[in-house]
């Protein structure tokens, strides 16, 4: 029973091999993770429901459902992130995946002006391209987060950091993303991605972020 789970989940992590179009390296994709995942959990649960003479058929089968079942959050999200680097590519926006999550940061210096909340002109056919693939791929939930630097007063900041990530929303469904997934937060300098203490890093502290969620 054990080498047939085993075995299970190498079949279904294998077949799902991929390799990585930005660096060439051959890896398993979230789908084959969650695909070698469900294919063991339902091989467990297929031995344990069937009768003594045919728990490896009843392995083998829950292998199958687990597997398909464990893959179809992975796939989604796999070919949403595919689609969204394609139409990000060059745009200064970084892509970032983290498990079933997609993270799309977008640097204030080219979203906004300083200090200011309203969207730059030159930066609405990037969020076009986000609204396109947030439509496309409608089964997600979209969170908005504006974050800045330390400078100036934390009460500033804090207002401005909501109020860019409203603008940011407020585009989106003025490109017909509904309101009902969306939801804004402004988090002021609380959660720097780098130091303060430089001009680079206060550059890339000062930024929106989507964070898209699957709803499993």
């Amino acid at each position: 029973m054990k080498y047939l789970v085993v075995l299970c989940a190498i079949v279904f992590l294998t077949a799902c091999a991929t390799t990585d179009p930005y660096t060439g390296e051959d890896k398993a994709s979230r789908t084959a993770t969650g695909a070698g995942i469900g294919a063991v959990a339902g091989a467990v649960i297929g031995a344990a429901s069937a009768s003594r003479s045919d728990r490896a058929r009843g392995a083998l089968t829950g292998a199958v459902a687990g597997g398909a079942i464990g893959g179809g959050v992975g796939y989604y999200m796999d070919r949403q992130e595919a689609k969204l680097r394609e139409e990000l590519q060059g745009t200064g926006v970084q892509v970032r995946r983290e498990g079933d999550k997609l993270y799309l940061v977008m640097p204030g210096n080219i979203t906004f002006a300083t200090g200011r909340h309203e969207i730059r002109s030159e930066f609405y056919p990037v969020l076009n391209s986000v609204a396109k693939v947030v439509n496309e791929f409608n089964q997600t939930i979209v969170v908005v987060s504006g974050h800045t630097d330390s400078t100036g007063s934390a009460q500033l900041n804090q207002t401005l950091s909501e109020n860019r990530a409203q603008s940011v929303a407020d585009y989106l469904a003025a490109r017909d993303v509904s309101r009902m997934r969306m939801e804004t937060y402004g988090f002021g300098p609380r959660y720097p991605v780098a130091t303060n203490a430089t001009a680079e890093g206060r550059q890339e502290n000062r930024r929106v972020e989507l964070e898209l969620v699957p709803v499993e």
